[in-house]
C-alpha cells in the first residue's frame, strides 16, 4: 500500500509511505481482508514477532512499460504509441488501463500489451522521439510470514523454505525482521530497563519536548487543515488508493504497514512522532502478494503530482542499476520530496547496502538497539557503485532505533518489530516533525534536512563510519540546527583524518607511503541552496607548512553538475617523492566553492555561493619493503548488478547473487584485517595489470576473478613474475552444465539466461596461467578435510587440472558436488588436487600459488577460515620459505600433467561482453577491446598556508559554524496533539505486564513519578547544602588544653551536621 493526503501548500506537511505492504484499519476497528484467506494475525497474542519476506519475480508475458521523455496526458501518450506502432508491423496491441488515482494526471509512462512475438517490432518503439525506453513489465511475488522472535512466546512455529530463485529475486524486499535480533557488535553487555519495558521510541528520542512546544507535524497557524479526508482510529488518512488495477482497497491482515504508519503518525497508545501529519497511502501489493513495476512508478508519480513532502520507503534491493526505479527516485527528490529509506538487513557483512538508500540524495537509515549498539542485521557500507576504479561513499547516513521497537498492532495495543524498515519510519517520523518546526518552509529540502540530521547526530563510540554513518539520530539537536539554518553546501564526511580509529576505518588502518596506490576518499557534496549546482573553478589544496602538508600530493575528480541536491568529490592522496623516507603526520585542507542559480526572480542570472573547507590529516611512513606489500586485483572482479554472477558457494540458495563487491573492505574485510595484523600492507589495483610497477610488490593476490584478461596483461604478468613478482590465485567453481542448471529467465531480453561465468572465470584464468603450464579443471567439489592439522572446508571449489612436474601439489578426498547438482547423486572422489606451489626457474624469479576455492577467505558465507594457509602461502611467495607442513605433507601427490581431458571452455552464446571491461561484441564473436590507458592523476597545485591546523578535526567542523551548546530550546508550551478518546470497552494498555502505558496517554503515571523523584532528590540535596554551609559558618573553638571529663553540649547541638 501507499498512502497520501492533500497537497503541499504553505506551511503544510504531507507524508507519503511506500511499504512492501500496508494494512489499514477500518473506522469500526475491524481488519478488512477482502477475499484473503488470512483473516487473523498469525501471532495476535505476541508482543515481539518477526516478519520475514521472500521475493521472486517474473516478466508478464506480452506486457511492456513504455517510458516517455516527459509527462503527457493520456490522449497524447496514446497518440505517440499509435504513431510509433504504425511502422512496427504489429497489429494486435492495446494500452492497459490503469485504474488508480494517478491515472487522472499526466504520466511519463504507459503499459502496452502486445499479443505478437516480434522483438524487432517492440524495439521499433524506441525510435519515436518522445519514447525514452521500453522494458518488460515485471510481476513480483512476495511471501510474508511471521516467525517467533522470543522462544518463550508460543507464536507461529511453522518453518518455511526458499528455493533457488532467479538472478533478480530480491529487487525490492521488505526490510523487517524480528526483535530477536537484539544482538550487536558486543561493545556493551549491561542490562537496562528499556529491555524489560521499552518506552515509545518517540519519547525515547524526546519528541514530547517538541510536542510541548506545539509542534505535532502540522504548522500551528493552520490547524483547520488537519484531518482532511477520512480518519482511522489512530492517525489521519487523507487518501487511500491503489497503484494497481482491478484490485479494491483491502487490508491484507499482515500489519507491517500498520506498524510503520503508527511509528510515524499514530495518535494513540503507541504514539508516533508526528500525530497531526497526514498519511497518503497507496497500495503496491495485492492480497496475494503480487506487484508490478508500473505500480511503483504510478505511486512515485502520484507522490510528485500531489507535492508530498516526505516519503518513507521500507523496502530495498541490491540492484542500483535498475534504471526506471533509480531515475524515478532522482525525479522524486528533484521535486523536493524528502526520501527516507532503509539501508538493508544484510549485516553484519560489509558492502551490503540496499538501493535506493545508497543514493546520495536519499537519507539512508541503519539500525541500533536501545543500548546504542549497531544492530547485527543492519547493512554496512561502503557503496559499491564506484568499483573497481574508485572507492565507495559513506553510508548509512544516520542510525536510529530499529531493534525491538514498539508500534501499532493490527487489533489495538502495541507490538514489537525489528529491522531497518523499522528504523526508517523512525527517521521519517522525526523528519516530518522537524519540518513542521521550520517557519520558513522554503528552507526545507532533501539536502538541508540531511545536513541537519548528520550535523546533529551523536557519534557512537567504537563504531566506524561504514556502520553508523554520522551517528545516532538526535531529534532536539536537529531541531536546533534547522532553526538556525542558512542555505549552504556541506560535505559528508566533513573532514578526512586517516589517523582517527576506529571511526575512520578502513582509512585509519593503514598509513600511506611513497610509491603506494593513491588513497581515494569519496566525499558527498550536499547542496542545500538548490536542486542543481556546480563546483566553481576547481577545488584547491592548501597544505599547512607547520604540519608538513607539503609532503603529500592531492588530486581531485568531481561531479560536473550537482543534481539532484548532491554530487561527489573524490580526493586522491599520495606521498611526495621527497617524503619517501619520512615518517610523521601531514595536514592541510581542501577548499571548494559551490554555485547555485538564485531562486529569486528579482535576482535572475545571479548565483548563490557557498565555500566549504575540508580538513585533511594523514599518517606517512617510509616505504615498506617489497616483501611486505600485497597488491589486491580489484579490476578483474565482477559482481551483480548488472550481470548475473552467481555465488561462489552453491549451497547458499537463499543468497544466489555475488553482489558485495569482492573488495578488501567489503566481503573480504576479515582477510584484510588479518593481513594488517600480520604486518602486511595491502593495496588495491583498480586498473589493468599493465598499470602497476611490479618491482614495488611482493605478491599479487587474485581472488574470485570473473573478468577476462587483455593479451597485454598476460604478457606483462609473465615478465613481472620473471623479475620477482609472485602471484597467488584463489579460484572457484566453473562448470557449464551446472551453469545451465542455475539458469534464469531474463527480464530484459525475455530469454532464458545462464550465468556468464561460474564462481570464477576459469577459462580466463587458464589463459593467464598457461605460460607456466598450469590450469584449473571444471570439476566441482566440496567437503571437510584436514590440512597441516587445521580443519578446512572446501565450498564449491574446482580442482587443479595441470601443474608443472617440479611443483608441489596437495590433494584431498572430497565430494563431487557437480554430480549432486546435476543428478542428485553423491560420489566421493579421492586425491582431488586443490593446492599447488611453484617456484619459477628463472634467476630471481617469483613464485606462483594456486588454490581452488576462495570461500575460506570470503566473509559472505565462510564456514571455516583459511587465514593460517594464507600466512603460510605468503611466507612462500614473499620470502621463498616453504613451510614444512605443506612441503612435507602426507597429502602431497604427483602434479597432474596435460592429458587428453579437455580444459573448461567458455559457454557458447554467453553474454559476458555486455558487462566486461575487456570484451566487446564483434560479429557474434566477442574479442578484446583496445587496451585502455592507465589512469593519470593531475595533482593539484598546492597553495601553502603558514598556519597551525586544528587539533580536533571532528569537533572543529560545524554546519554553518553553529555552536549547538549556545542554542537553547524556547520555553515549553503545554500544547499536546489532539487525541481521540477511547471507545467504550476499548483497551488502551500496552501488552506488557501490568498494563503500564508510559507516555502522554497516561500522564499521571508517565510523568508524575519522574517529577516526584526529581523533587525528592532536590529536597535531599538542598538539605545537605544548607547543613554544609552552616558548618562552614560556625566559629571555630580552640581545643582546651585540659581534657574535660564530660563535654558540655552547646546550645545549638541539635543543628550540628551529622555528616
Amino acid at each position: 500500500f501507499f498512502a497520501m493526503m492533500g497537497s503541499r501548500g504553505p506551511w503544510w506537511l504531507s507524508l507519503l509511505l511506500i511499504f512492501s505492504l500496508l494494512c489499514g484499519r477500518s473506522p469500526s476497528g475491524r481488519i478488512e481482508v477482502g477475499n484473503s484467506s488470512r483473516g487473523e494475525l498469525p501471532c495476535s497474542g505476541c508482543s515481539r514477532v518477526a516478519l520475514k519476506a521472500d521475493f521472486s519475480s517474473t516478466v508478464v508475458e506480452h506486457e511492456y512499460i513504455v517510458a516517455f521523455n516527459g509527462y503527457y496526458s493520456a490522449r497524447a501518450r496514446s497518440a505517440f504509441i499509435s504513431s510509433a506502432m504504425k511502422n512496427s508491423g504489429l497489429e494486435q496491441w492495446s494500452i492497459v488501463p490503469r485504474d488508480n488515482p494517478a491515472s487522472e494526471y499526466p504520466s511519463d509512462f504507459e503499459v502496452l500489451r502486445i499479443q505478437e512475438r516480434q522483438r524487432h517490432g517492440v524495439l521499433s518503439l524506441e525510435d519515436h522521439p518522445h519514447i525514452k525506453r521500453v522494458t518488460p513489465q515485471r510481476r513480483v511475488f512476495r511471501s510474508l510470514k511471521y516467525t517467533e522472535a522470543d522462544p518463550a512466546v508460543p507464536c507461529n512455529s511453522t518453518r518455511w523454505s526458499q528455493k533457488w530463485q532467479s538472478s533478480r529475486p530480491l529487487r525490492r524486499t521488505s526490510l523487517s525482521l524480528g526483535s530477536g535480533f537484539w544482538h550487536a557488535t558486543g561493545r556493551h553487555s549491561s542490562r537496562r530497563l528499556l529491555r524489560a519495558i521499552p518506552r515509545h521510541v518517540a519519547q525515547t528520542l524526546q519528541a514530547d519536548v517538541l510536542w510541548q512546544m506545539g509542534y505535532t507535524g502540522i504548522n500551528r497557524l493552520f490547524p483547520e487543515m488537519g484531518g482532511v479526508g477520512a480518519k482511522s482510529e489512530d492517525w489521519n488518512w487523507a487518501q487511500k488508493g491503489n497503484a494497481g488495477t482491478k484490485f479494491p482497497f483491502l487490508g491484507a491482515g499482515l500489519g507491517h504497514g500498520t506498524f510503520v504508519a503508527g511509528v510515524i503518525a499514530s495518535m494513540r497508545e503507541c504514539q508516533g512522532f508526528a500525530p497531526d501529519a497526514e498519511l497518503h497511502i497507496f497500495r503496491v501489493f495485492t492480497n496475494n502478494q503480487v506487484s508490478y513495476t508500473s505500480w511503483f512508478l504510478d505511486a512515485f508519480n502520484y507522490a510528485i503530482l500531489k507535492k508530498i513532502d516526505v516519503l518513507n520507503l521500507s523496502i530495498g534491493g541490491p540492484d542500483f542499476m535498475d534504471h526506471p526505479f533509480v531515475d524515478k527516485v532522482w525525479e522524486l527528490t528533484a521535486n523536493n520530496v524528502i526520501m527516507v529509506s532503509a539501508i538493508g538487513n544484510d549485516g553484519p557483512l560489509y558492502g551490503t547496502l540496499n538501493n535506493p538508500a545508497d543514493q546520495m540524495d536519499v537519507i539512508g537509515v541503519g539500525g541500533i538497539d536501545f543500548e546504542d549498539n549497531i544492530a547485527r542485521f543492519s547493512s554496512r557500507g561502503m557503496t559499491t557503485w564506484e568499483l573497481p576504479g574508485g572507492y565507495g561513499r559513506v553510508k548509512p547516513d544516520i542510525v536510529t532505533y530499529g531493534s525491538g521497537v514498539r508500534g501499532s498492532g493490527m487489533k489495538g495495543g502495541c507490538r514489537s518489530l525489528s529491522g531497518t524498515s523499522v528504523a526508517s519510519p523512525v527517521v521519517a517520523g522525526a523528519v516530518t516533525l522537524l519540518a513542521s518546526t521550520v517557519h520558513r518552509r522554503e528552507l526545507v529540502n532533501p539536502a538541508s534536512m540531511k545536513q541537519a540530521l548528520i550535523a546533529s547526530a551523536r557519534r557512537l563510540p567504537g563504531v566506524n563510519m561504514f556502520e553508523q554513518g554520522h551517528g545516532k539520530l538526535d531529534l532536539l539537536r536537529a531541531y536546533q540546527v534547522l532553526n538556525s539554518y542558512k542555505p549552504q553546501a556541506s560535505l559528508s564526511p566533513s573532514y578526512i583524518d586517516l589517523t582517527e580509529c576506529p571511526y575512520m576505518w578502513p582509512y585509519c588502518s593503514q598509513p600511506i607511503y611513497y610509491g603506494g596506490m593513491p588513497t581515494i576518499i569519496n566525499v558527498t557534496i550536499l547542496n542545500g541552496m538548490g536542486v542543481t549546482g556546480r563546483i566553481v573553478d576547481k577545488p584547491t589544496w592548501q597544505p599547512y607548512l607547520p604540519q608538513n602538508g607539503d609532503n603529500i600530493e592531492v588530486a581531485f575528480s568531481y561531479s560536473p553538475v550537482l543534481w539532484p541536491w548532491s554530487g561527489y568529490l573524490a580526493i586522491s592522496i599520495s606521498v611526495a617523492k621527497k617524503a619517501a623516507a619520512w615518517e610523521g603526520v601531514a595536514q592541510g585542507h581542501v577548499m571548494v566553492t559551490i554555485a547555485t542559480p538564485a531562486e529569486n526572480e528579482s535576482e535572475a542570472g545571479s548565483e548563490q555561493m557557498s565555500t566549504v573547507k575540508l580538513p585533511v590529516k594523514v599518517k606517512v611512513i617510509p616505504s615498506p619493503p617489497r616483501s611486505k606489500r600485497v597488491l589486491w586485483d580489484q579490476y578483474h572482479n565482477l559482481r551483480y548488478p548488472p550481470g548475473y554472477f552467481p555465488r561462489d558457494n552453491l549451497r547458499m540458495k537463499n543468497d544466489p547473487l555475488d553482489w558485495n563487491g569482492d573488495h578488501i573492505h567489503t566481503n573480504f574485510r576479515d582477510m584484510y584485517q588479518h593481513l594488517r595484523s600480520m604486518g602486511y600492507f595491502v593495496e588495491v589495483l583498480g586498473a589493468p595489470l599493465t598499470c602497476f610497477d611490479a618491482s614495488q610488490y611482493g605478491t599479487l593476490l587474485m581472488v574470485d576473478t570473473e573478468e577476462e584478461y587483455f593479451p597485454e596483461e598476460i604478457t606483462k604478468l609473465r615478465r613481472d613474475v620473471d623479475n620477482g613478482l609472485s602471484v597467488m590465485v584463489f579460484s572457484d567453481w566453473y562448470n557449464t552444465s551446472v551453469m545451465r542448471k542455475v539458469k534464469f529467465y531474463d527480464e530484459n531480453t525475455r530469454k532464458w539466461w545462464m550465468p556468464d561465468t561460474g564462481g570464477a572465470n576459469v577459462p580466463a584464468l587458464n589463459d593467464l596461467l598457461s605460460v607456466w603450464g598450469m590450469a584449473f579443471s571444471d570439476g566441482l567439489y566440496e567437503g571437510d578435510f584436514t590440512m597441516a592439522n587445521h580443519d578446512m572446508y572446501y565450498a564449491s571449489g574446482c580442482s587443479i587440472a595441470r601443474f608443472p612436474e617440479n611443483g608441489i601439489v596437495l590433494a584431498h578426498t572430497l565430494k563431487d558436488q557437480g554430480l549432486e547438482v546435476l543428478k542428485q547423486e553423491t560420489t566421493v572422489v579421492e586425491k582431488v588436487p586443490v593446492l599447488g606451489l611453484y617456484q619459477t626457474p628463472s634467476e630471481g624469479g617469483g613464485r606462483v600459488v594456486l588454490y581452488g576455492d576462495s570461500n575460506c577467505l570470503d566473509d559472505s558465507h565462510r564456514q571455516k577460515d583459511c587465514f593460517w594457509l594464507l600466512d603460510s602461502l605468503l611466507q612462500f611467495t614473499s620470502y621463498g620459505v616453504l613451510p614444512p607442513s605443506l612441503g612435507q605433507s602426507e597429502n602431497r601427490v604427483q602434479p597432474p600433467a596435460a592429458t587428453d581431458h579437455p580444459l573448461p571452455q567458455r559457454m557458447e552464446g554467453n553474454h559476458l561482453y555486455r558487462y566486461s571491461k575487456v570484451l566487446e561484441a564483434h560479429l557474434g564473436d566477442p574479442k578484446p577491446r583496445p587496451l585502455p590507458a592507465c589512469p593519470h592523476l593531475s595533482w593539484a597545485k598546492p597553495q601553502p598556508v603558514n598556519e597551525t591546523a586544528p587539533s580536533n578535526l571532528w569537533k572543529h567542523q560545524k554546519l554553518l559554524s553553529i555552536d549547538l551548546e549556545k542554542v537553547i530550546l524556547p520555553n515549553f508550551r503545554q500544547n499536546r496533539p489532539q487525541v481521540r478518546p477511547l471507545s467504550p470497552g476499548e483497551s488502551g494498555a500496552w501488552d506488557i505486564p501490568g498494563g503500564i502505558m508510559p507516555g502522554r496517554y497516561n500522564q499521571d503515571v508517565g510523568q508524575t513519578i519522574p517529577v516526584f523523584a526529581f523533587l525528592g532528590a532536590m529536597v535531599v540535596l538542598a538539605f545537605f547544602v544548607v547543613q554544609i554551609n552552616k558548618a562552614k559558618s560556625k566559629p571555630k573553638r580552640r581545643k582546651p588544653r585540659v581534657k574535660r571529663p564530660q563535654p558540655l553540649q552547646p546550645p545549638h547541638a541539635a543543628k550540628t551536621p551529622s555528616v
